[in-house]
């Protein structure tokens, strides 16, 4: 893990993210429409499979095996990484299972309830149809078989090397009359440990959550466009960090509710996301932003970013705020009347 910084606030740090990516897409279905929501669950898939896959795939070493079981072990790997529940089985060289048990990550709790067919497919067509295009494969598609939005218990399908080449609108497939095979838990791959140390698996679950956010965020001011986006951002925000301070607080151990115990909080959770910060007396100075080092996304962005730690100071005392000036120091002040 990032120097001193312990598996707890490893955890705080994911679980409010993880929080924060499931809120975002429901706001868009309850405040916007299930096909504004759709669309940004696809460009959010299609954007994280263009900047992750093929460089994955090589870090888990899959990429000299056949597509259909390297596409399948990406997703095994990958996903049990972020603390995902995830299964594996190889038919043959042409055909591997995914298979994904609940309760699903994505849609986390009751939010499954939320989240139409629509908005689950989005998350299909961006990524699971482009692996075909990712490796130069037109024969390679993915058909899904189940799906836990509809009652099904896991979301599952395989990947499959057809003996003809696909049309654009073939990449992704529906069979609901299949099944996966039972897969015994003996059989499923293991990440190798010496590639894989604990202090690695911890950075990767991290991340695994922040990287939403981190495309997320920016998809969202395209989307709807800057004053729109960022007043439903900054507002789920607000919500996730109330919604999660009691659970953040409990995983970093961290007891009080003054303005010093609250400042430690914000201390630990902005090191534990991997960022440079240090502490002189009531002021924090953070030095480097791991999740938006870019000027230019640290300006507009920085508003909606500070929105559910605003949320966990809110509940923390109400009559505190977050002072900030716009990402390099923060200070909590009292609220004015």
């Amino acid at each position: 893990m990032d120097n001193d910084v312990d598996e707890n606030a490893i955890l705080a740090v994911a679980h409010l993210y993880h929080s924060w990516i499931t809120g975002l897409v429901l706001s868009l279905i309850t405040r916007k429409s299930p096909e504004v929501a759709s669309d940004f669950v696809y460009r959010l898939f299609r954007r994280q499979h263009r900047e992750k896959f093929l460089p994955g795939l090589k870090k888990l070493g899959l990429d000299q095996q056949p597509h259909a079981i390297a596409a399948a072990k990406y997703h095994y790997f990958s996903n049990q990484l972020g603390g995902v529940k995830v299964e594996y089985f190889e038919e043959s060289e042409r055909k591997a299972w995914i298979r994904y048990p609940p309760p699903r990550w994505m849609w986390a709790g009751t939010a499954i309830c939320a989240v139409p067919s629509i908005v689950n497919h989005a998350m299909l067509r961006g990524w699971h149809a482009h692996n075909g295009v990712s490796l130069d494969n037109p024969n390679l598609g993915f058909v899904c078989t189940k799906t836990t939005v509809d009652g099904a218990p896991g979301l599952e399908g395989y990947y499959l090397e057809y003996e003809r080449e696909l049309k654009p609108d073939q990449r992704l497939s529906f069979s609901p009359d299949e099944s996966c095979p039972r897969i015994d838990p003996a059989t499923l791959p293991e990440l190798d440990v010496d590639s894989w140390p604990t202090a690695r698996q911890a950075k990767a679950y991290r991340n695994y959550a922040m990287e939403y956010i981190r495309n997320g965020l920016p998809l969202l001011l395209e989307l709807l466009g800057p004053a729109e986006g960022r007043q439903l951002g900054h507002l789920c925000g607000t919500q996730i960090g109330m919604q999660c301070y009691d659970d953040v607080t409990r995983r970093l151990n961290i007891t009080g509710g003054d303005a010093a115990t609250f400042l430690k909080v914000f201390e630990t959770l902005l090191r534990a996301s991997g960022d440079d910060v240090r502490r002189k007396h009531d002021i924090l100075e953070r030095h480097s932003w791991r999740l938006f080092p870019d000027i230019d996304k640290r300006q507009t962005l920085f508003e909606i970013w500070c929105a559910p730690f605003s949320g966990l100071l809110s509940v923390h005392d109400r009559f505190l705020r977050l002072e900030h000036d716009h990402g390099d120091r923060f200070s909590i002040g009292e609220q004015s009347d």
